[in-house]
């Protein structure tokens, strides 16, 4: 099958990419990319060298030692996928934005990421338009097409207008994403102990005087997209492996899905964070062979 994910130009998170692609990929799948102009995307720099996430990053003499940073960047999966993926040619020539056409595609994925240059591709009109014309096409058989989302990518997903309803894709469905927990874990974590120079590296998005903390996270924005606060849909108390699954300390890994959370609606698949990646494109596979 050919999946499209596409991707902003720069600041994209390696292992949500990489990962997924990887997946995808060993699995048999035709995987292309787009980007806004059509030049090849980069990943946030920082995500995978840990540089600057020290206390003493903003030194340039000292921006290479690293010790928190060694700990916050992508993990040596998500690092070894992206050194893979720079080689992959569908990465290495994506499509624009304005060429995608749902018809071409058998499935979408949609990565996330934090950092700044995420918001070209979160704002960008024509691929919001892109995904809500995926969310209501219909294969051959006349069944909705696979879509996976996760971390910033589900926020994509939730400022994607249907033009037959006028509300969000997400609108009635349930979801997951980044939650308020995890982004403002980070948020703390840079701003007081790590980061503290820019403590704001982990939220894309910042409250104005006068609104609530939190107002602008992805959980919040996503939730003002669906049909009711319920919809969105966070681990359960009573889960298996809650802690592992909610400390954001711990990450899947292949073999290993304890930390991980998925959350399936029909044809729509979403998760968390890069800590849910392997679970989440290994889901988004099993999805699409059932369409065979």
């Amino acid at each position: 099958m050919k999946i499209i994910i596409p991707i902003p130009k720069r600041d994209f998170d390696p292992t949500e990419v990489a990962v997924s692609w990887k997946i995808l990929h060993d699995a048999g799948h035709d995987v292309a990319f787009a980007t806004p102009d059509g030049k090849r995307g980069r990943a946030d720099p920082i995500m995978i060298s840990g540089a600057g996430l020290d206390p003493w990053g903003w030194i340039p003499l000292l921006r290479q030692v690293r010790m928190v940073g060694l700990l916050l960047r992508a993990d040596r999966f998500g690092r070894d996928a992206y050194r893979q993926l720079e080689q992959d040619q569908g990465f290495l020539q994506p499509l624009r934005y304005d060429q995608l056409q749902a018809q071409d595609y058998d499935g979408l994925l949609l990565p996330g990421g934090h950092a700044q240059g995420m918001k070209q591709y979160l704002e960008d009109r024509t691929l919001q338009g892109f995904v809500a014309e995926f969310f209501t096409a219909r294969d051959a058989s006349g069944r909705p097409k696979p879509v996976a989302a996760i971390c910033h990518g589900v926020l994509l997903a939730a400022r994607s207008i249907s033009t037959s309803s006028g509300k969000s894709v997400l609108y009635g469905r349930k979801t997951t994403a980044l939650t308020w927990k995890l982004e403002r874990s980070a948020w703390q974590l840079a701003k007081y102990f790590a980061r503290f120079w820019d403590p704001a590296y982990y939220r894309t998005y910042h409250e104005s005087k006068g609104e609530a903390a939190g107002y602008w996270s992805v959980e919040a924005e996503v939730k003002r997209a669906l049909a009711s606060d319920s919809d969105f849909l966070d681990v359960p108390r009573s889960a298996d492996h809650h802690f592992l699954k909610t400390s954001g300390l711990v990450r899947d890994r292949p073999g290993d899905a304890r930390a991980a959370w998925v959350v399936r609606d029909g044809n729509y698949l979403s998760a968390r964070w890069p800590g849910d990646v392997h679970s989440f494109a290994k889901a988004f596979v099993r999805l699409l062979a059932a369409r065979d």
